[in-house]
């Protein structure tokens, strides 16, 4: 990369002494910009309200024309740099197919354009332009060159005096795509986490005090990566092997790496602060290495977005996040669900994970709190900024970024009537669970935190089909000991009274990790040492939390599953554990059912043995599907490409409830499946008469079962099975049917 110095640091020189001398003006930016350039023509356009950029200043095109030429967003080549946030670089504008000719500006005599966007965060403020009459592409140093000069222009008129929003009033909204990971509406301010923020302060008084800083900075920075490595390393040597070490060591070395911070300093020189300068090159690394496919050089890539942003929160005196986040929408790349526990007891109102997929635990999570949250807006990153209003449309999967004030007001009566909503499924709350032809379904609620118990009364949910202990354990950081546990779970039989309770035990791994916990290196944890795996390796943790569940009782009914059990020898280890415990607690409880999870294919083929010694069985069809079809549900490319309405699932889950039948074993299906009225209703035809879901989603699959004639359903299903060989998914022929016949499933 060709190195900037010698030319930033003269242009942001003569800007300095303007500036100081009180000079500054944009029609005098433009004019030193032209000229350190050796552009024939350098143009400054300005946003104004109504989407409209207009001219505000040029050097090279006629004067006349400053005030006058405007262009919509997204008309000619500025407003489509104002609509993309990118640049363009052209050697011959006039035949690009955005052109847009305004005889006013005399601008056909130039064949080359440069044109970057003027942002702050997320903001398009504007754009500024360089042409030159011969035809060629601008260097990647006039590229650089020009994208500082437009990274300053704001703080340059605030320095000189000029309110940087006169001109370049509002900003544009914008609307992303995304999927629902847990329903709902919220209207509120953006928080961003896990963003490289831009800095506040951009050019510096004094470079050799910036880059003292930089240096104390480094040194903070390092010390807190030395004291992190240092106090894990005794936890990985626990188990061995020297991959997690070298993973560690590796993040040391990249904190150290000279590359990077020669050129942070290099930058600092020309004229920048600190901050603007690790801003600058972080966004520079990232935009030539987002392009990159290879793994390795994307670890480094995340490697560096993450020290880039501890060095700026040092910076910054250790101001990682800006804004309050009760109310907020959560903005993050990636998130696990021990760090939404923690943001959702900060108070946050919503959530959008770019990278985040229905079937990932954080989803999980999210829907358990009642949170709504959405996943795979892609860009939506990188256009907000910390503040921002917003409206996150979790039903629909759109979060939309600075929105009209008609569309705000639009959100706000969807949500009035979704309030009017809930109060008319009040009284569907107390109505008997039976379809409309009169057929009997039992609807249950998964739970995993003391704050969701009220959600028994309000939903009406006929017991929790899914207590899943280890969420308390992640909200709280830690494992509790016996007498901690066993106080959580009476608690839950407590509230729920004589309505069942199907406590899992602890499903912790893959991406269900404890704060204090390291990361294993598994290439694939889904599969990897998870679940059961961990309880069977690690007894005593098994046994304590048995032993509370059993404590818990006190001479009340217990039912107990086991997760990812694979094989039928782990599920009898596992009972032998819990049949040692419960012979040394007293009262022993009045009825103790155990069961098993049905999630890994393996128990397809042992299903008569397990059949005939478990009492119950609960397909999780989330991790069910993604082993028969080997797509990671945390992937979000491939969240919509297998379906669970597909004829391998339906023949699957039927063939299971034919066997549970025979045997005369309690079946039940607590994936997120349940939770989706279509899939719901599929799953009741087939003889899924027990289903469990997020409490958010229980009153509305409720009134879709409510309504539904059963036997035309299955008449209809037995019909369609016959000729669905073509089909990949069976979800839009079974849409179309309800659609006709007014069941709003």
């Amino acid at each position: 990369m060709p190195p900037i110095v010698v030319p930033a640091r003269r242009l942001l020189s003569r800007l300095r002494t303007m500036m100081a001398g009180g000079n500054a003006s944009l029609q005098a930016i433009v004019s030193i910009v032209a000229g350190e350039m050796v552009a024939e023509v350098c143009s400054a356009y300005a946003l104004r309200a109504g989407e409209i950029l207009e001219l505000r200043a040029t050097q090279g095109l006629n004067p006349q024309a400053i005030g006058h030429t405007r262009l919509r967003v997204g008309e000619g080549i500025i407003g489509l740099v104002a609509a993309t946030g990118t640049l363009l670089n052209l050697a011959d504008a006039q035949n690009h197919p955005a052109f847009a000719y305004r005889p006013e500006t005399g601008e056909e005599a130039f064949a080359s354009m440069l044109a970057v966007p003027v942002r702050r965060g997320g903001r398009t403020l504007g754009v500024l332009s360089v042409q030159n009459r011969v035809a060629r592409h601008y260097t990647d140093l006039e590229v650089e060159l020009l994208e500082t000069v437009a990274m300053l222009l704001t703080d340059m008129l605030a320095g000189a005096g000029t309110d940087p929003r006169e001109g370049f009033v509002g900003s544009l909204p914008r609307q992303f795509d995304a999927a629902m990971l847990s329903p709902g509406i919220v209207l509120g301010p953006i928080l961003l986490h896990g963003a490289i923020l831009a800095p506040e302060r951009l050019l510096a008084e004094d470079p050799a005090a910036e880059l003292a800083r930089l240096q104390n900075a480094l040194r903070v920075m390092r010390q807190g990566l030395d004291s992190l490595i240092e106090t894990q390393r005794p936890v990985l040597s626990q188990d061995g092997g020297q991959a997690p070490h070298d993973i560690l060591d590796a993040t040391r070395a990249v904190a150290a790496d000279d590359g990077w911070l020669k050129r942070v300093a290099e930058v600092i020189r020309s004229g920048l602060t600190a901050e603007a300068a690790v801003h600058r090159v972080a966004q520079d690394f990232r935009s030539r290495m987002r392009k990159i496919v290879d793994p390795y050089l994307r670890e480094r890539l995340a490697d560096l977005e993450d020290l880039a942003g501890r060095l700026l929160a040092t910076l910054n005196g250790g101001d990682a996040v800006r804004g309050d986040a009760a109310g907020a929408i959560l903005l993050v790349r990636r998130l696990g669900p021990a760090q939404l526990l923690d943001w959702h007891a900060r108070g946050i109102a919503g959530v959008v994970i770019e990278e985040g997929s229905a079937g990932g635990h954080a989803a999980i999570v999210a829907r358990a709190l009642g949170l709504p949250a959405a996943g795979g807006a892609r860009g939506a990153i990188d256009a907000a900024e910390a503040g921002d209003q917003a409206v996150l449309d979790a039903d629909e999967g759109t979060l939309i970024l600075r929105p009209d004030p008609s569309v705000r007001d639009a959100y706000e009566r969807a949500m009035e009537a979704r309030a009017m909503r809930s109060a008319a499924w009040a009284t569907l709350r107390d109505a008997p669970s039976r379809t409309r032809d009169g057929v009997a379904f039992t609807l249950m609620m998964n739970a995993g935190l003391a704050l969701e118990l009220d959600q028994l009364a309000t939903t009406g949910a006929e017991g929790i089909g899914l207590f899943r202990t280890e969420i308390a354990m992640m909200a709280r950081g830690s494992v509790p000991d016996v007498a901690e546990q066993a106080a959580i779970y009476a608690r839950v039989l407590d509230v729920a009274g004589d309505r069942p309770v199907l406590f899992r035990t602890l499903d912790l791994g893959s991406d269900k990790l404890l704060p204090e916990s390291p990361r294993p290196e598994e290439e694939n944890p889904a599969m990897g040492w998870r679940s059961l795996r961990v309880g069977l390796d690690r007894p005593a943790i098994l046994r304590r939390q048995l032993r509370a569940l059993l404590l818990a009782a006190g001479g009340r009914k217990l039912s107990i599953m086991f997760p990812m059990v694979a094989t039928l020898s782990e599920f009898r280890q596992a009972r032998g554990l819990l049949y040692a415990e419960a012979a040394r607690v007293r009262p022993a409880p009045a009825t103790l059912e155990i069961g098993t999870m049905l999630e890994v294919p393996a128990l397809l083929w042992q299903m008569p043995e397990l059949m005939a010694e478990t009492d119950f069985i609960s397909i999780g069809s989330n991790d069910l599907m993604q082993f028969i079809f080997a797509a990671d549900r945390g992937t979000p490319a491939l969240a919509e490409r297998y379906d669970f309405l597909s004829m391998p699932m339906l023949r699957l889950v039927r063939s299971i409830v034919e066997r549970a039948a025979e045997a005369k074993v309690s079946l039940s299906l607590c994936g997120e499946a349940a939770s989706r009225p279509l899939d719901a209703a599929v799953l009741l035809a087939i003889g899924v008469n027990r289903l469990s879901m997020s409490a958010s989603s229980l009153l509305v699959v409720k009134e879709a079962l409510s309504n539904l004639d059963l036997g035309a359903f299955r008449l209809f299903l037995e019909t369609l099975r016959r000729t669905a060989a073509t089909y990949s998914s069976l979800r839009e022929p079974i849409g179309a049917w309800a659609r006709d016949h007014g069941v709003k499933i």
